[in-house]
């Protein structure tokens, strides 16, 4: 028999039987479409991570001052703006020549009001080195002028997220807005970065001269001028990010005069392994997935050989026919054979499309994009054709070696 012979008579013979066939696919099915899921949604993962950490900053680390006592209760780390400042961030800039960029940093939230609009957003007081250590690129007009950073002038960068609350398409530049009933000048509005890697939008920000800020908007430290809440760090090369840590923690202890059995009145947390730690979890997750995957074939592949070893049994009078015809015991064992295999490729191709389904599902979901892995698609439906030759082997086998004679006998 030729080859699409054998098909069709393999498909005759599963359709016959159609929904134990369905059921018989189910192992194939499910680890099918769990393999190709987990390798879907793991790049699209990898996508987003990739995309977080381009947009947290080139190679960023993030000093954040201490935390402080309030009524016999610690607050949390950066609730106090009283244990770093502006020196510090010339002093390390000064001191470490692997930094590219040091940027002061305070925050507070504000009301926003244009004409009869107003939106509650994050306002950031900023230096110079915030965008090049944010790798931050600028939309629509400007960048801040050392100028008007130097003199503390009432000027804005708007956040994607505030441009279009507050003006929605169009250009932002030259447009009044008010900060706490404070005037400023819209000098430029930032590219979108979209949420970080916390729960936080990134571009539903507003930024303005730290002096500014300071004497205007979120005020000063009630100990002393220039005293700042977090200073941005961006390192030149990644395999320089431990070193500079380190040398930030050593300096800055001197600075501020810390003892050896002291705690440090400062963290410094390194982004880029914030991200990173998050993506190995979900590569966690994925092995998990994996594993799960696994045994759904090698279950699938079981109950395959053993619905197999059952259409032997009830078509005994079939293959003495064939044999008593001339079929000769490689056409019975490979007419077996290619049932298995077919029934394997059939539950593949579903498992394909469950798992394609599946996975524009959940990046709509979170938000990833859809990175469909070809190359692991074609291994898939190569591995279930697999699996069909080493579980149909032994059936097809066993019905190849039926006596004619004995097999006519059979009822």
């Amino acid at each position: 028999m030729s080859l699409f012979e054998l098909i069709r008579v393999a498909l005759d013979a599963l359709r016959v039987n159609m929904l134990r066939s369905v059921l018989t696919m189910l192992g194939i099915v499910i680890g099918v479409s769990a393999v190709i899921a987990m390798v879907t949604v793991g790049a699209g993962a990898r996508a987003e991570v990739d995309r977080q950490m381009q947009a947290l900053g080139s190679n960023l680390l993030m000093i954040r001052s201490g935390s402080r006592w309030f009524g016999g209760a610690r607050t949390a780390a950066g609730s106090s703006a009283e244990s770093l400042s502006v020196d510090d961030t010339r002093a390390l800039k000064a001191g470490i020549p692997e930094i590219v960029a040091a940027a002061s940093t305070n925050r507070g939230s504000a009301q926003v009001v244009v004409g009869n609009l107003n939106w509650s957003t994050t306002v950031y007081g900023i230096d110079g080195d915030y965008l090049m250590a944010r790798n931050w690129e600028i939309a629509q007009g400007r960048e801040f002028e050392p100028s008007e950073i130097r003199n503390g002038a009432k000027v804005a960068l708007l956040g994607n997220t505030v441009v279009n609350e507050l003006f929605g398409a169009g250009s932002v530049v030259g447009q009044a807005i008010r900060i706490k009933n404070v005037p400023f000048t819209v000098v430029g509005a930032l590219k979108a970065k979209g949420q970080s890697s916390g729960p936080w939008d990134q571009d539903d920000t507003i930024l303005v001269p730290f002096k500014t800020a300071e004497g205007r908007v979120i005020g000063k430290s009630r100990s002393r001028t220039g005293a700042v809440r977090a200073i941005y760090v961006s390192v030149g090369e990644a395999r320089a990010m431990d070193d500079v840590q380190q040398e930030i923690a050593e300096i800055l202890r001197q600075r501020h005069r810390i003892g050896p059995d002291q705690q440090d009145s400062f963290s410094i947390r390194n982004m880029t392994e914030m991200v990173e730690t998050r993506a190995e979890a979900k590569q966690t997750f994925n092995m998990l997935l994996a594993a799960v995957a696994s045994v759904s074939l090698v279950v699938g592949g079981i109950g395959i050989m053993n619905i197999m070893l059952v259409s032997v049994t009830e078509r005994t009078r079939e293959i003495g026919l064939r044999m008593a015809v001339g079929a000769k015991e490689r056409d019975i064992m490979l007419q077996f054979l290619v049932e298995a295999v077919t029934l394997c490729l059939a539950g593949g191709l579903l498992g394909i499309v469950i798992a394609l389904t599946v996975t524009v599902g959940i990046a709509e979901i979170a938000g990833w994009p859809v990175l469909v892995q070809w190359p692991i698609i074609f291994i898939a439906m190569a591995f279930s054709g697999a699996i069909g030759v080493f579980f149909g082997f032994y059936p097809a086998r066993k019905a190849a070696a039926k006596d004619p004679i004995e097999a006519l006998r059979t009822e």
